[in-house]
């Protein structure tokens, strides 16, 4: 169906160059180029005297199996919630601090593999023609620079295909490429050479905060030579006077999942490595092109490029917030956040954490984990619109282990049914609250979480699909229907303790804490109503149906407060808040990622404005990402493109366009990618919107590829800002729900088809499977 649609939009990709390029070899980690495979990945340096490739493989943590879960939980919530409904905060937070954090109360970080070094020689000579660039359309970074008149090229890529990473160091001239290569780490780990053209690295994940560092791994090298001589002896291989070299590097671990470390990290080493050697590097390269493109050239995005695409990316980058005229940045931002997702995030591997895949620490910033409250699910908001259904693959996967650790959790801690996570959580699927009272006393990440199931068959109607996961969204909405309590002052029923993360609501010890805060009500809404949607859709749970409409209808309502503003809290407390332009707007959760705030709920629609104005612009890159988007709902275009312009400056975009919070989180990446896909087609309401929110500063252009809710794919183009013609292919036959801002005529293979256009400015027309429907304006 897909690749049917995709041949019929006579669209075709027009081989615009998606690429990243720099004049000189990277001289910080935050100027290396990431590659990746979602599981493996590397930053390359692309240096001429030395190479180095900083290797990260998703499952290298600190710690162990371990259940955080505090055993006095239980008997101090009840005391904590009376606290917190007296407004005695101080003491609440105190109770919750002693009692109740997970233990330890810091999850385990990500940790780094190390580095694998290349010592190239010939330092002494100039080196001319210098070009380093990562060429997202085919996943590969490429280095050239000619020294004594010698042309030398590197290659390298993360294959999926073949689980390892390839390097290719040529030459024009026979016998001109030679190095020595070697481990280093700053984890427990020793090198050694396991024969003759390979060296490997046996390392250890972390002890932390008193758990037993229990991750073990091997990373191997070998040297596939065309000429010359390969040697290698107590952990260095060295390599003179060949014509060509192929380098693979694979990596393994102990881990199987969440609760199984049994597996043997040297046998995973050297099974991927052992394949991959039998084909020759060509084949490797077409292998890892082909598959590459299976995602990522679905979907392209075309701006006309200036005189400023010619220049190298960081000083793009540096040009673009001033006011640079170049428009085609967005597209290369746009993609390089789809090609950082596929890069990071595979079917069967881990999950996108806070840095996606890249990591070069042992105890990186914020244990680069998986935060929940927004980060994580920001990583995934490109998933459904930028048409990478597959790259969600991995979410899914831990929301079924969340569902077996949560479980626990719930029980132990709130005497519970379901299950519950709640700020963060980590290889281990700790779903304890953790990192303090102030952080972490948040019941509702994993509800969020879980909501990605609905958002798929959204997306997809793939109705078996959405049985297989229903059990996710079934189980967090019993946790709830078993621990929301009724709010004495109001009648509704509120999470208790909890707080909107992160923000405050009064100075001091514990001002954090609250009952039913905006984004709880917003979220437990959203999933009792998914719950609802999807139990109807499979015919289950009428009972579960029945408890969650009578439970969603005692929720607290969305406020507007005394000075227009959407009250973040069922108080009306926003106007005391210590932190007036906080990065958290957590209660706009409501107009992105959800829809109870639409054109269609205009007082709220309103308020939700005034919140933005009274925040400001200003704001981390993530902040800054979810800014994108909320003016994007809106159809403030010119607004969230402002917002984008911020972003992409040196502030807060790193020269190899990572975003920065700063230090590095990739979730701002993903945020932007999001948000450009919201100017262009939105279908969170009962339609799908076309150009609702483009800004003026992108007045041409065309774009293919895009989902949209209800099984549509999308190609349309624009001049003049305004649409040009849309292509809207069905994949499940449903009726087709249009808005656009001038009535348009329907056709299908050249014959008019019958469509309504109501007077809110919606086209209705009924599609079959696999046709695709022109739109074109009328006149």
């Amino acid at each position: 169906m897909r690749t049917a649609l995709t041949e019929r939009f006579g669209m075709q990709r027009s081989g615009s160059p998606y690429v990243l390029w720099y004049p000189r070899p990277a001289d910080e980690w935050l100027r290396a180029l990431p590659v990746g495979n979602g599981r493996l990945g590397a930053m390359v340096y692309g240096g001429t005297d030395t190479e180095e490739l900083q290797l990260s493989e998703d499952t290298v943590w600190a710690g162990g199996p371990h259940g955080y879960d505090n055993p006095g939980a239980a008997a101090a919530l009840p005391e904590a919630r009376r606290l917190v409904f007296a407004g005695e905060w101080a003491a609440a937070h105190r109770l919750l601090e002693a009692e109740v954090m997970g233990v330890p109360v810091r999850q385990m970080p990500y940790q780094t593999v190390g580095s694998l070094r290349l010592a190239l020689g010939g330092g002494d000579q100039p080196v001319s023609g210098y070009r380093r660039e990562l060429d997202l359309s085919r996943a590969v970074h490429t280095v050239e620079f000619v020294r004594a008149g010698i042309r030398h090229r590197r290659e390298v890529f993360a294959t999926a295909a073949d689980q390892v990473i390839a390097v290719r160091l040529s030459a024009d001239a026979p016998g001109a490429v030679g190095f020595t290569a070697s481990f280093d780490s700053p984890m427990a780990s020793t090198a050694l050479s396991p024969d003759g053209a390979t060296i490997a690295l046996d390392g250890r994940g972390g002890d932390w905060d008193g758990v037993a560092g229990r991750v073990r791994y091997r990373a191997l090298v070998r040297a596939l030579a065309t000429g010359g001589e390969v040697s290698s002896a107590d952990g260095v291989l060295r390599v003179s006077g060949a014509d060509a070299v192929t380098l693979l590097v694979s990596a393994g671990t102990n881990h199987v999942d969440w609760q199984d470390l049994g597996a043997d990290p040297a046998d995973r080493a050297l099974r991927d490595l052992t394949g991959a050697a039998k084909r020759p590097y060509e084949e490797l390269l077409a292998r890892h092109v082909a598959d590459h493109a299976t995602l990522f050239d679905r979907t392209a995005l075309e701006i006309p490029a200036t005189g400023a695409a010619a220049l190298p990316t960081d000083e793009r980058v540096a040009a673009f917030g001033d006011g640079g005229a170049d428009p085609q940045l967005v597209a290369l931002y746009f993609h390089y956040g789809r090609y950082l997702l596929i890069a990071a995030s595979r079917a069967g591997t881990q999950p996108a954490n806070l840095q996606g895949l890249w990591n070069d620490l042992t105890d990186p910033p914020w244990g680069s984990k998986y935060t929940i409250n927004i980060n994580t699910e920001m990583n995934y908001w490109p998933a459904g619109p930028a048409n990478l259904l597959e790259c969600w693959e991995p979410l899914f996967a831990l929301l079924h282990d969340l569902r077996v650790s949560g479980a626990r959790s719930a029980r132990q801690m709130y005497g519970a049914r379901g299950w519950v996570a709640h700020h963060n959580t980590d290889l281990w699927r700790g779903t304890a609250p953790v990192d303090g009272a102030t952080w972490g006393m948040w019941p509702t990440g994993g509800a969020w979480l879980a909501l990605a199931v609905w958002e798929r068959y959204r997306f997809t109607g793939d109705a078996e699909r959405l049985r297989a996961d229903y059990p996710v969204l079934a189980e967090a909405a019993r946790f709830f229907l078993d621990t929301l309590v009724e709010d004495p002052g109001t009648g509704h029923l509120v999470t208790c303790p909890s707080i909107s993360p992160e923000n405050a609501h009064h100075e001091g010890e514990g001002g954090t804490l609250c009952a039913g805060p905006t984004m709880d009500g917003q979220i437990v809404r959203d999933l009792f109503a998914a719950v609802d949607g999807a139990a109807g859709v499979l015919e289950v749970d009428g009972e579960l149906r029945t408890e969650v409409r009578a439970a969603a209808d005692r929720l607290p309502p969305m406020r507007v407060g005394a000075q227009g503003q959407l009250q973040e809290w069922q108080q009306d407390w926003d106007a005391r808040a210590p932190e007036q332009g906080h990065r958290h707007i957590s209660h706009l959760y409501g107009l992105h990622p959800g829809a109870q705030i639409t054109r269609h709920t205009p007082e709220l629609f309103d308020a939700a404005r005034v919140t933005l104005e009274q925040r400001g612009d200003a704001g981390t890159g993530w902040s800054l990402g979810w800014k994108i988007n909320f003016w994007a709902r809106l159809a403030a275009g010119d607004r969230s493109y402002k917002l984008l312009t911020d972003q992409l400056t040196p502030e807060r975009t790193a020269p190899n366009l990572f975003d920065l919070h700063p230090p590095f989180q990739i979730d701002g990446n993903f945020g932007a990618t999001a948000g450009i896909t919201e100017w262009l087609v939105q279908s969170h309401g009962a339609e799908t919107e076309l150009l609702p929110a483009l800004p003026g500063a992108l007045p041409e252009g065309r774009v293919r590829g895009l989902l949209a809710r209800g099984g549509f794919e999308v190609a349309l183009s624009w001049s003049g800002g305004a649409l040009a013609e849309a292509r809207i292919g069905s994949r499940a036959g449903t009726t087709a729900r249009i808005r656009t801002a001038a009535p348009v005529t329907v056709t299908l293979d050249g014959a008019e088809v019958v469509a309504r256009r109501d007077a809110d400015g919606v086209t209705e027309f009924g599609t079959r499977a696999g046709e695709v429907y022109l739109l074109t304006p009328r006149g």
